[in-house]
């Protein structure tokens, strides 16, 4: 990394090179904080990828995780796509590789491929369609009634959708680590200090945890619930970094984020969204790097079923 001059303003040459690069800067709800208020949109994997397929910006500079990023580029083969660190990857796409995707489809030919957003350009490009956390029911239900379906790579939110829809599926054994790090123990230490407070979780969360929650959802549909459902405590069940606008949204309730297994850690929060920080933010938009390229067979490929998503709304 490029020395940064310690009599530099980082802010405000992020805010003079976001206006000569003509550049948007998209943050997921995990960032840290300040990335978040730097940015011009924040969002969930949904939100991210309508911004990015909107934009008319010359550079997005993609605050989040790998797959994002790809599937900014995905929608946006012009435009120069950076991330602030391309470490930034994600355990649950890495779970899946595309070569072994490509080999269970071939074993199943008469399946529907639905893979959840977080994963590889090359996992997308193997898929007949693609679903976020927000609208994943809905795109189970677009599935014709008796077409088996194989979904991919999170197994706790296809077993969400299974319970939700009715529908049979074959599962990819894949999770996030953060996800399935959640204590069911200091969860239900917490209700029982706290028995005024609603339970809200991510459908990534294991099954043993998603059983207490009061509602379940994407980390959009979370921070809604905690605006308008009219209560005033929450245990909140997925990254902490969605934290930071709940309280900007409503700075008089109380979140309380919940603990993983191991006592001290900070296994709660994602190792590889946390990677990204407002130093890497102003060098990738001082140096229009690390840039995402991928082949143009691959972008196509992995377009049609990102399309095929965005039809449903």
């Amino acid at each position: 990394m490029s020395a940064i001059p310690a009599e530099l303003d980082i802010y405000e040459e992020i805010e003079r090179l976001r206006k000569e690069r003509k550049a948007v800067i998209l943050a997921h709800y995990y960032q840290e904080s300040e990335i978040q208020d730097l940015a011009d949109y924040i969002g969930d994997s949904l939100q991210l990828a309508k911004a990015a397929r909107d934009t008319d910006a010359e550079v997005i500079v993609f605050c989040g995780v790998h797959f994002m990023a790809e599937t900014a580029k995905i929608l946006n083969p012009t435009r120069t796509v950076v991330l602030p660190d391309l470490a930034a990857g994600c355990s649950l796409a890495d779970s899946c590789p595309a070569p072994a995707l490509a080999a269970w489809r071939e074993q199943n030919p008469e399946h529907v491929v639905v893979s959840y957003i977080n994963c590889s350009a090359g996992v997308k490009a193997h898929s007949d369609i693609i679903c976020t956390s927000s609208n994943a029911k809905r795109v189970i239900e677009s599935i014709p009634e008796g077409k088996p379906i194989l979904f991919a790579p999170d197994r706790n939110l296809g077993a969400y959708l299974i319970r939700e829809t009715g529908r049979e599926m074959d599962l990819w054994q894949g999770t996030c680590i953060v996800h399935e790090t959640f204590s069911e123990r200091e969860l239900i230490d917490l209700m029982a200090a706290n028995p005024d407070a609603k339970v809200i979780a991510h459908p990534e969360c294991e099954p043993a945890l998603l059983r207490y929650a009061h509602h379940i959802g994407s980390t959009s549909s979370l921070l809604r619930y905690t605006a308008e459902s009219g209560h005033k405590r929450f245990i909140v069940a997925t990254e902490p970094g969605i934290i930071h606008q709940m309280e900007k949204a409503n700075p008089g309730n109380e979140y309380i984020p919940l603990p993983g297994q191991d006592e001290g850690c900070a296994c709660n929060e994602c190792p590889f969204m946390r990677l990204n920080t407002v130093e890497k933010l102003y060098l990738c938009l001082r140096d229009l790097k690390p840039e995402i390229h991928m082949t143009e067979a691959l972008r196509v490929a992995a377009l049609k079923p990102l399309e095929r998503m965005m039809e449903l709304g």
